[in-house]
């Protein structure tokens, strides 16, 4: 409390260089008008040629600061939590503020993260040993079992590891057998966090490494669904697993992440429909981590997954709410899409997360020449609705 004072109090000599607006960001105000109704009031007078600064404005809005990419990258703090600069107005204020971030350090790498470490190696293996030894048994009630007993348990040691305090809401609509469990998706911690209060059938794609022995190995003892490479390529052939996955009612909810990679843990962007032409009950789930303790977001374009486990080991701990939505299932009118952004809407409302109709995939894809030419022709239908053409 004591450094967040000070860091909204600023350092005692003013920082001119930088001009004071109402924004975050404090480089430019943005104009949250639609661009219909600001084209539909240049145009009530005859053309004049200043019009064209109100769409050089817009470019330079997006330039600065557009939808996309800033849901790429961690999420701006009101206050600094001792961890990394998360926030823009954060400089050397003081010395004693400078020895309790000292302090800190020497606590999170000298003892937090030997300690986590040892619960880390003993969760991991314990998940080898234990799927392998229960994947020997016949198939059965026997072997589901006790290969949950070891899913659930290797689970919560893996949260311990991380110090995690997980907050888990109406669980009478926790996902259950023969169904999908869809969520927004910000870590790769996620599917521990969910694995925590209950098991699931993972879907994914085969790994190498590390990743690859626990795979082979858990899939001995839970039907998960992994694909080869070459086989995540086939839509057709994944829908298709997928379906003969749920048709078994015997088998556990298939956890999947439709948005496809990792969002800041501000927004929820667009849900990939093959999720929601499987068929069957959707059952939602909305994550949402408190930032004030660690950054949970993995920006896998700026960190690979070794450094990203290093600041997650690191942190102070992982703080997040979990809500169990009720289930859904689509209507005779929907189709897939329109179930898909119902199902995403509404973990957007229950997490507080900002909805966005963005591919996930322009984090590291250019935009499709389809999509620029649809706003193009947006474009030109208001120019020629408001007497701009003729």
């Amino acid at each position: 409390q004591w450094a967040t004072i000070r860091l909204q109090k600023g350092a005692k000599k003013p920082q001119t260089q930088m001009p004071r607006t109402p924004t975050a960001n404090g480089i430019i105000e943005r104009d949250e008008t639609p661009m219909e109704k600001e084209i539909a009031l240049l145009h009530r007078a005859d053309f004049e040629f200043s019009h064209i600064f109100y769409f050089c404005r817009k470019g330079f809005e997006a330039i600065v600061e557009d939808e996309v990419t800033q849901r790429f990258s961690s999420e701006e703090l009101l206050s600094w939590n001792l961890l990394t600069r998360t926030n823009v107005n954060f400089h050397y204020i003081s010395l004693r503020l400078t020895v309790v971030w000292v302090i800190g350090v020497v606590v999170r790498y000298c003892f937090l993260l030997p300690l986590r470490f040892s619960l880390a190696a003993i969760g991991i293996t314990s998940m080898i040993v234990g799927t392998t030894v229960v994947g020997q048994l016949p198939n059965g009630s026997v072997k589901n079992y006790l290969s949950e007993v070891v899913h659930l348990t290797c689970s919560r040691i893996l949260v311990r590891a991380l110090s995690g305090t997980i907050h888990y809401h109406n669980k009478e609509n926790r996902p259950q057998k023969g169904g999908i469990c869809v969520a927004n998706h910000t870590s790769p911690i996620d599917a521990i966090i969910l694995t925590n209060d209950g098991c699931y059938a993972m879907v994914g794609q085969v790994h190498g490494g590390l990743m690859g022995i626990i795979q082979r190995a858990t899939v001995k003892a839970c039907p998960h669904v992994w694909f080869e490479r070459s086989e995540m390529k086939d839509r057709h052939l994944v829908t298709k697993r997928l379906r003969e996955h749920v048709a078994d009612k015997s088998k556990l909810p298939i956890l999947i992440f439709p948005e496809g990679t990792c969002i800041n843990n501000t927004s929820v962007m667009m849900f990939k429909k093959g999720s929601f032409e499987i068929g069957g009950t959707i059952y939602p789930v909305a994550i949402k981590y408190d930032p004030q303790f660690g950054d949970a977001f993995w920006n896998s374009s700026k960190y690979n997954i070794v450094s990203y486990l290093l600041r997650i080991m690191t942190s102070w701990a992982i703080v997040c709410n979990v809500w169990y939505l009720p289930p859904m299932v689509r209507k005779e009118d929907e189709d897939a899409v329109q179930f898909a952004n119902r199902v995403k809407s509404a973990i957007a409302r229950q997490g507080g997360l900002t909805e966005l109709p963005w591919d996930g995939g322009l984090k590291r894809a250019k935009v499709k020449d389809t999509f620029k030419e649809e706003q193009q022709k947006n474009y030109s239908k208001m120019l020629v609705r408001n007497g701009s053409v003729g």
